[in-house]
C-alpha cells in the first residue's frame, strides 16, 4: 500500500540538527503548508528554519489527490449563509491567489502541472448545484452549470470551475524544498520562552509556525475541540479512460475522480477516524461497476482535519500567544489551503496587512453545532472502556481492520498493530 506519487518520487534528504539554532523564525512540520511558508518566508528575506520528526512529505502530503482548486464542494453557499457575502468573496479571492502562485512557480518546474476544469456534480438532487451557483452568481465568481459529463453513471449536471488544475505533489515539493533550510529527524518537543528544545539542542526564534496537521500545544488554542479527522481512500487503475477534469459529488457519495497520466484515480468512502466505514471496500466495488476491465494499481489512504465551519484556521494559534502561529484544518484541500497558509502568515510575519486574515482567523466563534458533536463524542470516548488509550488525551483506541491500526475516534490519532505512531496529535508511540 501506498500512493502512486511517493511510488515515483522520493523528496530530497536533509541532515538533522546537530547543534543549538538561532533564527527568526522556526517552521515545525514538513509537509506542504511547512515547506511553502519556509519558501514563501526565504523568498521575502526571513531568517527561518523547518524542522521536521520524520522525513519531509513523510505525513499527509503525500497521500494528496493533488487537486489545484479554489472550489472546495459546496462552500460558498455555506459561507454567504454561515458568514457573509465579503466572507465568501475573501475566501476564493485567497484561494485563487493560491492558484496562480501554484500556476507561477510551476512554469519552471517538471512537476506534472496539467491545467483542468473542475466539476462538482450531483447524482439525483440538482438543487444543491443551483443553490451553489446562485452563490457564485451573487458573488461573481466564474463558473458555469454543464449538463453532461464523460462519466459512467447518470448525473443530473455540475457546477465547473474553469482553469483549475493539478499536479504530482512530491515532484513539485523536491525542487521547491532546494536550499531552503530544512532538518529532518529532528523533533521539537518542548516550548520554552523564546524558542524550541528538541531534546538534544536549543533552537532559539521568537516566532514559531505550526504546521503539523494537527495542532500538537493542547493548552492554548482548544483545537481538540475546533477539530477532528477523517478518512478518505484512493485506488489508481490502470489504463483508465481519460476523463478530462476533475470531479467530486457534491451532494452524495460517488467517486472523485482525477487522471494523473495513463492512470485514474476513484476517491471517496470518507469516515470519521476511528469509526466504521467502507473505505476500499465500496471504491472497489465502484471500480468493478464502472471500470470492470481497469486493473488496480495501488491504494492509499488520506486523512484530512475537519474544522468547524469548513475554513481552515491560519494565524495567530490563540490571542495569548502572540509568537505562537498555525496552519491546519484544510478540510480535504489541503493544496491551496497550503499556499494560502504559506502567502497569509509570510504578510503575518513581515508585518504587511493581509485582507484574508480575518477569514482564517483561528480565534473567530466557535459557537457552531459541530461544537457540540466533538464534544460530546469525545467525551463517549473517553469513557469508554478499552485496554488501549490514546496518549494524547486518553480516547480509547479503535481497532481498524482494513489498514490494520489502532485509531483514536476523538481526535483521529493512529498507531500500528504494533503501536508504532503514524497520525498525529498524539505525538509518541504507544507505552
Amino acid at each position: 500500500m501506498g500512493s502512486l506519487w511517493s511510488r515515483t518520487v522520493h523528496p530530497p534528504t536533509f541532515p538533522a540538527l546537530d547543534r543549538d539554532l538561532t533564527t527568526d523564525v522556526l517552521i515545525i512540520g514538513g509537509g506542504l503548508a511547512g515547506v511553502l511558508c519556509c519558501h514563501c518566508l526565504t523568498r521575502a528575506g526571513v531568517d527561518c528554519a523547518l524542522v521536521e520528526a520524520r522525513t519531509l512529505c513523510s505525513g499527509v502530503t503525500k497521500d494528496t489527490t493533488a487537486k489545484l482548486t479554489s472550489q472546495h464542494g459546496l462552500i460558498y453557499q455555506r459561507l454567504v449563509k454561515e458568514f457573509d457575502r465579503e466572507t465568501a468573496r475573501l475566501y476564493y479571492e485567497a484561494n485563487q491567489a493560491a492558484l496562480e502562485e501554484y500556476r507561477a512557480l510551476c512554469r519552471g518546474i517538471d512537476c506534472d502541472f496539467e491545467e483542468k476544469d473542475s466539476f462538482l456534480y450531483a447524482m439525483e438532487d440538482r438543487r444543491a448545484l443551483d443553490r451553489e451557483m446562485e452563490a457564485l452568481e451573487e458573488l461573481s465568481i466564474p463558473a458555469r452549470l454543464v449538463e453532461k459529463l464523460p462519466l459512467p453513471f447518470p448525473t443530473v449536471g455540475a457546477v465547473c470551475f474553469p482553469r483549475q488544475a493539478q499536479f504530482h505533489p512530491l515532484k513539485f515539493i523536491s525542487a521547491v524544498s532546494k536550499g531552503l533550510p530544512i532538518y529532518e529527524r529532528t523533533s521539537a518537543r518542548e516550548f520554552l520562552p523564546g524558542g524550541v528544545s528538541t531534546g538534544e539542542h536549543i533552537i532559539h526564534a521568537d516566532r514559531v509556525i505550526v504546521c503539523t496537521h494537527f495542532p500538537f500545544l493542547n493548552k492554548h488554542g482548544s483545537y481538540f475541540l475546533k477539530l477532528y479527522q477523517e478518512r478518505s481512500y484512493v485506488l489508481a487503475l490502470e489504463d483508465g479512460p481519460q476523463v478530462e477534469g476533475m470531479y467530486l459529488d457534491g451532494v452524495g457519495d460517488g467517486p472523485s475522480l482525477r487522471n494523473y497520466g495513463s492512470y485514474l484515480f476513484l476517491g471517496g468512502g470518507s469516515h470519521r477516524t476511528g469509526r466504521p466505514g467502507e473505505g476500499w471496500n465500496g471504491l472497489s466495488a465502484m471500480a468493478n461497476r464502472y471500470y470492470p476491465s481497469k486493473k488496480e494499481a495501488c491504494r492509499w489512504a488520506a486523512q484530512d482535519c475537519i474544522t468547524l465551519d469548513g475554513v481552515p484556521y491560519i494565524g495567530r494559534y490563540s490571542p495569548r500567544t502572540p509568537g505562537l502561529f498555525v496552519a491546519t484544518g484544510f478540510n480535504k484541500w489541503g493544496m491551496t489551503s497550503s499556499m494560502v497558509s504559506a502567502l497569509l502568515l509570510t504578510d503575518l510575519l513581515t508585518g504587511r496587512e493581509s485582507p484574508w486574515a480575518h477569514v482564517f482567523d483561528p480565534s473567530r466563534t466557535i459557537l457552531r453545532p459541530q461544537l457540540a458533536v466533538n464534544a460530546m463524542e469525545a467525551a463517549a470516548d473517553l469513557m469508554t472502556f478499552g485496554e488501549r488509550r490514546c496518549p494524547h488525551m486518553g480516547c480509547a483506541l479503535k481497532w481498524n481492520p482494513q489498514e490494520r491500526s489502532w485509531d483514536c475516534p476523538c481526535h483521529g490519532s493512529r498507531f500500528s498493530e504494533e503501536g508504532k505512531l503514524l497520525d498525529n496529535p498524539a505525538t509518541g508511540d504507544l507505552s
